[in-house]
């Protein structure tokens, strides 16, 4: 077998996504009224709503929810989310510090769940690939042009994870029978119609796979109101397994939909 030895196992930022849920009506807003916005500031957070420039530690970013669909999953904290916060940064005391401080700040009157993850090189993807599915890749838009926001956080099984790195990468690829019939699309083909127009991130645990409770991967999206039905088109194709085999070893947590806001003042408004 081909052992993981060789995937890239470098850290180039650290991210999580604070799933909030309201307890019993509280004011959420108020609780976070000003140490959130003042705790941004201080760890030199600049909001992704208007992604222009470059922060001095990361971004972050207010989600709103329009609602939510379970996934294979079960997992209330995520898909019963009144907001969500997202952080990033290169530093990892950063993400760690603002996820604590945010959890004290609303407790009670907020649950927080919190999704962390670490984002590496890509391992499966050489120059062609790169020049067709990332460099014609959209960037993040302010969020007036891109207001929707989807979070679906999900696991592969044990089987998958058996599998060496070199059989995982041919789930990302056509295949092709003796006569050069294209047989599945894999994911790459799969997801094509999203290359100009979904924003994409995807954090890996730091741990693979992932511990009990925990998720393999969070991925997240971004698009325009005319682009939505373009994310489901492709999550519908993902999930066909005739078109991508990789998806049955897939199991996913709900698919949570919000909607990108310029502050926290607005989360809870």
């Amino acid at each position: 077998m081909v052992s993981n030895e060789f995937l890239a196992k470098e850290i180039l930022a650290h991210g999580a996504y604070l799933c909030v849920r309201r307890s019993n009506g509280a004011d959420v807003r108020s609780a976070g009224a000003a140490g959130i916005p003042a705790l941004a500031d201080r760890l030199g957070l600049r909001n992704e709503f208007d992604p222009g420039g470059t922060p001095p530690h990361g971004w972050i970013a207010f989600l709103r929810r329009q609602g939510g669909t379970p996934g294979d999953i079960a997992d209330e904290d995520v898909l019963h989310a009144d907001g969500v916060v997202h952080v990033v940064s290169k530093r990892a005391e950063t993400v760690e510090e603002f996820c604590a401080e945010t959890t004290r700040l609303l407790a009670p009157a907020a649950r927080v769940r919190v999704l962390s993850g670490v984002m590496r090189p890509k391992n499966y993807t050489g120059a062609a690939m790169n020049n067709w599915a990332y460099e014609r890749q959209v960037v993040q838009q302010p969020g007036p042009l891109m207001p929707n926001a989807f979070l679906v956080p999900l696991s592969k099984t044990a089987e998958w994870w058996r599998k060496d790195w070199m059989e995982r990468h041919t789930y990302f690829l056509p295949r092709y029978d003796d006569g050069g019939r294209m047989t599945s699309e894999g994911h790459a083909l799969a997801t094509a119609a999203g290359i100009p127009c979904l924003l994409r991130r995807t954090y890996r645990n730091a741990t693979e796979p992932a511990v009990d409770g925990e998720y393999d991967f969070l991925t997240y999206f971004e698009c325009s109101d005319d682009d939505v039905p373009t994310f489901h088109q492709i999550c519908a194709a993902l999930r066909d397994v005739k078109r991508n085999p990789e998806w049955r070893f897939v199991r996913e947590g709900p698919t949570w939909h919000g909607r990108r806001l310029a502050s926290w003042g607005e989360l809870f408004s």
